[in-house]
């Protein structure tokens, strides 16, 4: 299970046992988009082959507000 944590600068991520941080900067270049429209769904396909996505997806923005 991969479990993702978001700030305004960018993403912790736990997955498999290991944590790290993806910058938002980082997360613009790989998706091209703004860091705020990225959705949480978009931040798992980078992170997990074939994630398993439930739900509707989430922008960032939303998450934070």
């Amino acid at each position: 299970m991969t479990v993702l944590s978001f700030d305004e600068q960018g993403v912790d991520v736990a997955y498999e046992g290991t944590e790290f941080r993806l910058e938002k900067e980082l997360l613009e270049d790989a998706i091209g988009k703004s860091y705020p429209e990225v959705t949480d769904h978009e931040v798992l396909q980078i992170i997990e082959e074939d994630p398993p996505l439930s739900g509707e997806p989430q922008r960032i923005n939303d998450l934070l507000s």
